[in-house]
């Protein structure tokens, strides 16, 4: 089964979300469960938590098809202790919204040195922040984003989000998101159908299907190398059609969350559709 959908707005409430992807034919979605670009967030209501999951069942969302991101100014391998504890604790906070929602998953980008220590140092940080928050909770597993290594970011390499997992305590809490924008634009090229099948040949190799929970289908504004993370809508961007139709006749990508990030979001009905369509859905 293909779980396809977008990210999803979550204004008046997170229990607007389901509603809110159920109109586009989405069978899948991400949101924010507090404002992406601030710190801090009133707690969740008990009307918020009900009301999300009320509607995720009355439109026919199952929580393995629900993948939420964090906050964009979380770093957790922010190397200077304040700046790192703030993080934590916000990251903390992100998952513990999850709980209560009763969401599985959470995906977070990993996390950038800013040339501060090293990109060994800021993976064993990154780790060490996903240890601690996982040992504060229950049930939700930490879903790591791959990067297009843009600036300082880390995980722009399958190596990368490995080293994160394997320093990670709890490997049944631990997964992988891979954004496909982010990894054309790491280097990737997964344009045609033999780069499609290398790069997953290295991914199987290097992380493993096992650690695979969910993935973004973007197409990208920035050419294959150039670690600049610019979404496109699928078909209009330098990677094109052949890698999702590829990905949604791939057993292995069933039973995963799917997610639209493209920027014309009029254009997400009709996306989702051709995909369900590839997949004969």
């Amino acid at each position: 089964m293909k779980y396809i959908g977008a990210h999803v707005s979550a204004a008046g409430g997170v229990e607007n979300a389901p509603l809110n992807a159920h109109e586009i034919g989405a069978t899948a979605f991400a949101l924010f469960t507090k404002n992406q670009r601030q710190w801090m967030a009133k707690p969740l209501s008990e009307e918020n938590i009900t009301g999300f999951k009320e509607n995720c069942e009355k439109n026919g969302f199952t929580m393995d098809a629900v993948m939420p991101h964090d906050s964009y100014l979380i770093n957790l391998g922010h190397p200077l202790k304040a700046s790192l504890k703030k993080s934590r604790d916000a990251f903390l906070d992100e998952l513990q919204r999850c709980e209560q929602l009763g969401i599985k998953l959470l995906n977070f980008h990993p996390g950038s040195h800013l040339k501060k220590i090293s990109e060994t140092d800021c993976l064993e940080i990154i780790a060490e922040s996903v240890n601690i928050a996982l040992d504060q909770t229950e049930g939700v597993k930490a879903v790591i984003e791959n990067t297009a290594g843009q600036g300082t970011n880390m995980g722009y390499k399958f190596e990368h989000l490995r080293e994160i997992i394997d320093r990670v305590e709890d490997k049944n809490r631990v997964g992988v998101c891979i954004d496909t924008a982010h990894a054309f634009a790491a280097g990737y090229d997964i344009r045609t159908e033999s780069g499609f099948e290398e790069t997953f040949e290295k991914f199987a190799e290097v992380v493993g299907f096992d650690y695979l929970l969910g993935m973004h289908l973007n197409d990208s504004k920035k050419e294959l190398g150039s670690k600049v993370d610019r979404h496109e809508s699928i078909g209009d961007g330098l990677i094109g059609w052949t890698p999702f139709e590829l990905i949604m006749k791939d057993k292995r990508f069933d039973g995963i969350p799917l997610i639209l990030e493209t920027p014309n979001t009029e254009r997400w009905p009709e996306e989702i559709a051709t995909l369900k369509e590839m997949a004969r859905l």
